[in-house]
């Protein structure tokens, strides 16, 4: 630990500072500093310059041209296959397996040949003997029964015909307003009504109020409004027409009456005055966003 200042725990965080290589060197500049010293420095590689493609060897590293198969025999693939088939053939301890006889295929419908076990005696098509069948006896025999539906003919059914009994006019509503009223006798009181029901958080009408309205306010009478005020004739201002003088107009002086041409209305063959008919009325349209939006 020095005398003076931090140690180098307290500075650097170990426990002594190692010592530094380039104490006492110069300082170099890197301003204007080339990228390669060496490069700039004592004798450099030369090289041949470049050479142009041609048939001779000059462009070449090697002096001559190498072959690769130079000095080979000729091979025949067929051949070696046929040996190395040979050769295989040779690691065989017998002969070649040849499998059994073959799947043997059916002649027809309900034949066994080509199966293991052949047929059974439970699938055979023969019937079994049956012994003889003897019909029941008969029913005991009865008179045979009338013609007729029995609706409308008198003396077809089994006991004797129906009297017959008055239908009134519209009993099903005499007897069911009978119920009603035999119900509504027997009733202590009206319906029961619960306070209680729930109710919407807000009324459907916000209009509605079960307070009465107040009378409705008659208006003020209305005041009768004077006349607004009116002064005399004011004076004529002098003009063409003499009226601001004290005599009266001349005489009017004699014109000669011209009739002017009337201008022929465009009519049709049954006497109408021709209307052109309407342009085009706009009319709204809708955007190409709302009918994307639908489809």
């Amino acid at each position: 630990m020095p005398a003076e200042g931090k140690s180098d725990m307290e500075r650097i965080g170990l426990f002594s500072e190692m010592g530094y290589v380039t104490i006492g060197d110069k300082y170099v500049s890197h301003y204007m500093r080339p990228f390669n010293e060496a490069a700039s420095k004592n004798r450099q590689m030369f090289p041949g310059g470049t050479k142009t493609l041609s048939a001779l060897q000059a462009g070449y590293f090697e002096p001559q041209f190498v072959r690769i198969f130079d000095g080979e025999a000729y091979s025949n693939p067929v051949q070696l296959r046929r040996r190395y088939r040979l050769a295989e053939s040779k690691k065989n301890l017998g002969k070649a397996f040849l499998p059994s006889n073959g799947d043997k295929l059916p002649c027809g419908l309900g034949s066994y040949y080509g199966t293991i076990g052949g047929s059974y005696a439970y699938f055979s098509p023969q019937l079994k003997a049956k012994e003889r069948y003897i019909p029941p006896g008969k029913n005991f025999y009865t008179n045979p029964g009338k013609k007729g539906t029995g609706y409308g003919y008198a003396n077809l059914t089994i006991g004797e015909r129906y009297p017959h009994e008055p239908d009134g006019y519209e009993v099903e509503r005499i007897n069911a307003k009978k119920a009603q009223e035999e119900h509504k006798r027997l009733a202590k009181g009206g319906p029961f009504k619960l306070n209680l029901y729930p109710q919407d958080y807000f009324d459907m009408n916000p209009y509605f109020n079960d307070k009465p309205l107040p009378p409705v306010k008659k208006p003020p009478p209305e005041k009768p409004v004077a006349p607004p005020f009116k002064p005399s004739s004011p004076a004529k201002k002098s003009g063409g027409m003499k009226g601001g003088t004290f005599d009266p107009y001349p005489s009017h002086s004699a014109d000669p009456y011209v009739i002017k041409k009337s201008t022929p209305v465009t009519t049709n063959k049954e006497r109408q005055i021709f209307h052109p008919p309407a342009g085009p009325k706009s009319r709204p349209v809708r955007s190409i966003i709302t009918l994307n939006v639908t489809r």
